[in-house]
């Protein structure tokens, strides 16, 4: 994974559990139950019901206990914690790691209005700035003006070219335009921004397979990355989100937004489990720069150091 930013830091790991804090709580409350000497299916019921408050959802909850009991027969362990740290990052793991950072590249975000697209779009082309990309940005929400003007200053703000397009224009047109500029230009990283209006779900998926197709008919191998952007704020409603867009074919990772506002983190391990697509990013904040590139063994450490 060239270029890809590691978790040996110290700084940047304190700042992940600083981040996850308000999840970090629900998960400190597990600390209790791992230093008694209860009986292991007391420990693993009241395991249970705190997983469910962490938004991890009933389906991906049932398959942890199962594998803790699995791994705790077959080990002879009795350290619930380090049983419970192997088992979140085994379903972590579960999907292909990695992003495909092969240049040029085009990468498509969709994602419902709200969830946060178009500010992780600048977080991803402020971190591949940083490392000496040329990126390009291209409105492809046309149909909310509101959408272009904070991606307009988005590019203002980091001096990155913005293409868009009149309002209501067709967003494939805007993209086909954006890639002509972004060939002409030899730039790194096209970040496509699309819209996401669910209340016309059929409208809106003919048109990201519309855009699919362009990009894929100008730039052989491109998209490169099509990253589902989740606000996990909203909990297990962000799996019935995914599900409607898994619908669209291509998507290779989630980006997941917001997480330091929330309670509900846990939901990353059910995106993973019940969606079989890995989280590539977290959003960590306002800001540009608080972006990490997702780690299963940091992101469980954090939760339960």
């Amino acid at each position: 994974m060239a270029g890809s930013q590691k978790y040996n830091s110290k700084a940047v790991f304190d700042k992940l559990k600083q981040k996850l804090s308000k999840t970090r709580e629900i998960f400190s409350r597990m600390e209790q139950l791992f230093q008694s000497s209860r009986p292991r299916e007391e420990l693993l019921e009241e395991l249970y019901e705190l997983l469910i408050l962490a938004d991890v959802g009933v389906s991906t909850t049932d398959r942890i206990i199962c594998g803790l009991r699995d791994r705790a027969k077959k080990t002879g362990s009795a350290d619930l914690k380090a049983l419970l740290k192997q088992e979140l990052v085994t379903l972590l793991s579960s999907q292909p790691a990695g992003v495909n950072e092969t240049w040029p590249a085009v990468w498509m975000l969709v994602g419902v209005n709200g969830g946060g697209k178009t500010t992780s779009a600048a977080k991803l082309a402020h971190r591949y700035q940083s490392r000496g990309k040329k990126v390009m940005l291209a409105a492809a929400d046309t149909f909310r003006a509101a959408a272009q003007e904070q991606l307009q200053l988005w590019g203002k703000k980091l001096n990155l070219p913005v293409v868009q397009g009149q309002s209501g224009a067709d967003p494939a047109s805007v993209v086909y335009d954006a890639i002509q500029s972004f060939k002409a230009r030899n730039y790194d990283l096209l970040l496509v921004d699309t819209a996401g209006r669910l209340h016309t779900y059929a409208n809106l998926m003919a048109e990201l397979e519309k855009i699919k197709r362009i990009i894929s008919r100008e730039i052989a191998g491109a998209p490169q990355e099509i990253l589902l952007v989740l606000d996990s704020t909203i909990g297990q409603n962000a799996i019935v989100q995914a599900r409607e867009f898994n619908r669209f074919s291509g998507i290779t990772g989630i980006f997941l937004t917001k997480l330091d506002g929330t309670a509900r983190g846990g939901s990353v391990l059910a995106v993973t489990d019940e969606l079989h697509l890995p989280v590539k990013f977290m959003g960590i904040g306002e800001s540009e720069k608080d972006l990490l590139e997702f780690s299963p063994e940091s992101f469980v450490e954090a939760l339960l150091s």
